[in-house]
């Protein structure tokens, strides 16, 4: 765009309107020759060479394994309870052989003595100092496992706090964070809950049965609508009362930061992208059912 502007500019001055037509032509010359040569180098990713990009994709999926661990074990021993969410993390990111014992091996890490919170990650800031998306991202990642047994204690709360500050992320956002993160896992759990319930009353085969039940079952999805609707603005960060046009700008901005190929694009490990794609879906549900 910015050769046809200038060629058109520069033609107009030396040559008017012919040379403006002209200069238009050799604008789109150059700018289609150089949108040629930058599809080739990658786009805007071709400015990190692959080497760079898989750094900082080993120095994401390492550092936030070692973090996880150092989380876990904030309570004097990992729980069995850590060590089910730690596994389940790695299922869900779907690693196998080599891929997964470099996971076990950076969880294990974090949970040494000598292991320094501080330094993993002020180096992974460093590394992402421009992405704050991903460090977002990463600090929410710490919170699920915290989180992963339902409560938090102090000292994972301490620990998380320290997590936010070294990220260079403020008190207030931490706060914003966290209330989000706990009302999307009361929000899965409602989701999974009525899901159970939907598939436990359609296999129900007695007409009699259903039209027993059918004053309680429609008590029963009014209530549960209604928590859906308070634990659906919380996933959004938003408070009863929100607008629709509130409703919409912060559903917008949560998917644009949680966007998998954009977060792969800046540094995110594939293996990590089922972890974006999961809380996108918590996002679009949670709107799906303010929608309606």
């Amino acid at each position: 765009m910015w050769g046809k502007i200038l060629g058109t500019g520069f033609g107009f001055l030396f040559g008017k309107w012919l040379g403006a037509a002209l200069g238009f032509y050799l604008g789109h010359l150059f700018d289609k020759s150089l949108k040629q040569d930058f599809d080739k180098a990658g786009g805007f990713q071709g400015f990190f060479s692959g080497d760079d990009l898989n750094e900082r994709q080993a120095l994401f999926f390492s550092s936030c394994f070692a973090v996880m661990g150092h989380i876990a074990k904030s309570n004097g021993r990992v729980s069995e309870v850590h060590i089910r969410a730690a596994s389940a993390f790695m299922d869900e990111m779907a690693l196998h052989g080599d891929d997964r014992k470099e996971a076990q091996s950076a969880f294990n890490s974090g949970k040494q003595s000598d292991f320094s919170i501080k330094e993993a990650v002020e180096d992974f800031k460093e590394a992402f100092a421009r992405r704050y998306d991903l460090l977002q991202l990463f600090l929410e990642i710490q919170i699920q496992m915290a989180f992963s047994d339902g409560h938090l204690s102090s000292k994972e709360l301490e620990l998380l706090k320290l997590v936010s500050k070294f990220l260079g992320i403020g008190n207030k956002h931490f706060n914003f964070v966290l209330k989000r993160y706990q009302a999307e896992f009361k929000f899965r759990q409602q989701r999974a809950q009525w899901q159970s319930q939907q598939q436990s009353r359609h296999s129900q085969s007695s007409f009699r049965q259903e039209r027993e039940q059918s004053g309680n079952y429609r008590q029963n999805t009014a209530a549960s609508t209604d928590v859906s609707k308070e634990h659906a603005l919380a996933v959004l960060g938003l408070e009863q009362g929100a607008s629709d046009k509130e409703i919409k700008r912060a559903y917008r901005k949560l998917m644009a930061q949680h966007h998998p190929d954009k977060l792969v694009s800046q540094g995110l490990p594939e293996h990590m992208m089922e972890v974006a794609k999961a809380k996108s879906q918590s996002i679009q549900a949670a709107y799906e059912v303010l929608k309606k």
